[in-house]
């Protein structure tokens, strides 16, 4: 495989010298093969080595040229010999042994152009294909994206049609059952209270409800928000799957454009949900840093970690993951912790160009 590809190499190399080079070093090359034959004498058969001159005025000029250089070649094979005091019986020997010499060579430059020929239509093959795969291959990212943005911007508009919508209704319903129970307290102390407990239970909800809103439509990106964004997310996961998840940021806010900040978020959302879902974990710890403008998120839990085939057999959402951190141009890495957990780590280089590029 290593020669063919030098060899492929030496080929391209070649083929970008012009024909105007070729055609001289051929004549040159044919002159040395001459002049070596002539002193080897007539005695050695020296015909072959004109084949350096013939094999590159046919493959890189024309099968035509690589003909002339044939017919001058057998020109000076018979030419040299009796320059060299070579003898011939009669003058048909030596127009015999040209005739057969030159067929050899034609036979050699006919198989040498259909070498060529496949060898062109099998580059053209593979730039055609080639071409065919990248564009198959943006086009499905293409749809990924658009996909992703779809999902996004419908997750958000469900977020915000629970803050705005169900969020006041709840209220509303709280309030009414506040005063119901108000009304209640004088004459039934029970339902009254009772209608306490539906006004607790009430609140309870709006505060899910909140908490869905948020998980939904996380990022506002003013100065220092994001990390907010991150400490809601820790209260978020400690709330409703009773674990302890910790936000911890170092240096300062790093300001981001809103599609960066929402791929952080969500991955770091993916990484606490998989790790109480899947790690069974009971303690998660989520960090921001910011140093020599890279910004680096990390999650680590002390959950059952990653199984050996874990690459294999992952869910969508590490391919997830993996994916919005592509996006955005950051390095994303999963491994095991040094808690016997599982730690995510994504790094984005190069804040201001990333920003630019996006």
């Amino acid at each position: 495989m290593m020669i063919k590809a030098h060899m492929n190499r030496l080929i391209k190399r070649v083929e970008g010298v012009p024909s105007r080079y070729v055609v001289p070093i051929c004549v040159m090359m044919l002159t040395v093969v001459a002049l070596l034959d002539f002193v080897s004498g007539y005695e050695m058969f020296f015909f072959v080595f004109y084949l350096l001159a013939i094999f590159p005025a046919a493959w890189f000029v024309s099968f035509s040229y690589g003909t002339l250089i044939a017919a001058l070649s057998v020109t000076a094979w018979i030419s040299t010999n009796i320059a060299a005091g070579a003898h011939y019986s009669s003058y048909f020997v030596p127009v015999w042994n040209a005739t057969i010499l030159f067929t050899f060579y034609v036979i050699v430059l006919w198989l040498l152009w259909r070498l060529k020929q496949f060898y062109l239509e099998l580059e053209e093959r593979v730039r055609t294909r080639t071409e065919s795969l990248a564009k198959e291959v943006r086009e499905r990212m293409r749809l990924q994206r658009e996909l992703l943005e779809t999902s996004e911007r419908e997750q958000r508009r469900i977020g915000k049609e629970l803050h705005d919508g169900l969020c006041q209704h709840l209220t509303a319903l709280a309030l009414t059952g506040h005063a119901l129970g108000q009304r209640l307290l004088k004459n039934s102390p029970a339902e009254s209270a009772a209608a306490g407990r539906l006004v607790e239970l009430v609140e309870g909800a709006i505060e899910m409800t909140r908490s869905l809103s948020r998980g939904l439509n996380p990022v506002e990106v003013e100065v220092g928000r994001l990390t907010d964004n991150f400490r809601e997310l820790a209260e978020s996961v400690s709330a409703r799957s009773r674990v302890d998840c910790q936000f911890q940021h170092a240096g300062e806010a790093p300001a981001l454009e809103t599609l960066v900040a929402t791929h952080l978020y969500r991955i770091a959302q993916e990484a606490a949900t998989n790790a109480v879902r899947h790690g069974k974990a009971s303690r998660v710890n989520i960090c921001l840093d910011q140093a020599d403008d890279e910004v680096v998120l990390t999650v680590t839990d002390n959950g059952a970690g990653l199984k050996d085939n874990f690459r294999r057999n992952g869910g969508q959402g590490l391919h997830l993951m993996e994916y919005r951190a592509d996006l955005i141009g950051a390095d994303f890495n999963i491994g095991r912790a040094a808690s016997g957990g599982t730690r995510v780590t994504c790094t984005l280089p190069n804040i201001n160009e990333t920003e630019e590029d996006i």
